[in-house]
């Protein structure tokens, strides 16, 4: 069983920054492809970036394509998503996602894919 923790979330005013972080608990990120989903109130969740287990191919979501970037850091063991240029419509609760796949250059947007979710992290920007 994989434990994905999240941190980073927070309140931030429209234009502004954050960063989110996701661990594995006890497991190498190596071992596994990792996604970025939300989950705003009243909606269901939706992708927002994925990133293969190589770094290599990394995908996202319209929505915040030019604005968000995924990236993982082997030696921190850690999956990031930089968020900047931030909307009210960016407001959700952020979860991490997880699956090992053979292929290293393996990537999806699809929420069905992925085996371990983390708890989420709480983001809200204000206008």
């Amino acid at each position: 069983q994989v434990q994905l923790v999240e941190s980073g979330g927070g309140l931030v005013q429209a234009g502004g920054s954050l960063r989110l972080s996701c661990a594995p608990s006890g497991q190498t990120i190596i071992s596994y492809a990792m996604g970025w989903f939300r989950q705003a109130p009243g909606k269901e969740r939706e992708f927002v970036a994925a990133i293969s287990r190589s770094g290599g191919n990394t995908y996202y979501a319209d929505s915040v394509k030019g604005r968000f970037t995924i990236s993982r850091d082997t030696a921190k063991n850690t999956v990031t998503l930089q968020m900047n240029s931030l909307k009210p419509e960016d407001t959700a609760v952020y979860s991490c996602a997880a699956r090992g796949f053979p292929d290293l250059s393996w990537v999806s947007g699809d929420i069905s894919h992925y085996t371990y979710w983390g708890q989420g992290t709480q983001v809200t920007v204000s206008s």
